[in-house]
């Protein structure tokens, strides 16, 4: 789930009726009829239907029409709720430590004997971001890059990673936001590194060679510039 996403959830969640009903259906393990959940919190069985949409809508919970058994009803098959997967974290400014973890999982199963430990997880920083980047290109198929272009799609897929960049020129795209920080301040050499690696790999995946990651860090702010070749 996104940070957007994961802000809109925690908002629904505000309102106790439906805090209650959530958190009654994800400690039932089963799925929960709009009686029982209202039944949980004492509200009108209209009322609960409102709030369960609120939460079907905010990708809390999912619904269905399912028969439960042992149940007997005459009539439409009653609605069900049970949670969904979203795994909801909100950080400001936003942080993808599971980003982090993959690169270095990846690492650790993938590790070459002609290489270190921090070459193995440069490499899959690296493949990582091209993979992305492919997968944009693929998406968009956005024919040559220019130099405009490239920082466009660039400071798109950056901001969709938690980056912050910032056009600083007509030729450089700033990120300002480490999404590993603060693990940045305690291996800044491995972290800065896998930064530029990923970065560079998208540029490679999009096709972008007008434009090149360089190292360029400054204090409370990514290391990373994304910038027109000379």
């Amino acid at each position: 789930m996104t940070n957007a996403a994961a802000i809109g959830a925690v908002a629904v969640l505000d309102d106790e009726s439906r805090r209650g009903m959530y958190w009654f259906i994800r400690a039932a393990r089963r799925p929960v009829t709009r009686d029982e959940a209202a039944a949980e919190v004492g509200i009108s069985r209209k009322l609960a239907a409102f709030h369960l949409d609120k939460l079907v809508d905010a990708g809390l919970l999912r619904a269905r029409y399912e028969a439960l058994s042992g149940v007997r009803r005459v009539g439409r098959t009653p609605k069900v709720y049970e949670p969904t997967d979203a795994d909801i974290r909100v950080s400001i400014p936003e942080r993808r430590y599971e980003v982090l973890a993959e690169i270095l999982m990846g690492a650790v199963l993938s590790e070459r004997d002609d290489e270190t430990a921090r070459e193995a997880a440069i490499r899959v920083a690296q493949r990582r971001g091209e993979e992305l980047g492919t997968a944009e290109r693929e998406r968009i198929r956005p024919g040559r890059l220019g130099v405009e272009r490239a920082l466009t799609l660039m400071q798109g897929m950056l901001t969709g990673h938690g980056f912050e960049p910032s056009r600083e020129a007509a030729t450089c795209v700033r990120l300002r936001n480490c999404p590993f920080h603060p693990l940045a301040t305690t291996a800044p050499d491995l972290v800065c590194g896998l930064n530029h690696a990923f970065c560079s790999g998208m540029l490679t995946g999009l096709g972008a060679d007008s434009v090149h990651a360089v190292l360029a860090p400054r204090d409370g702010e990514c290391c990373v510039e994304v910038r027109a070749r000379s």
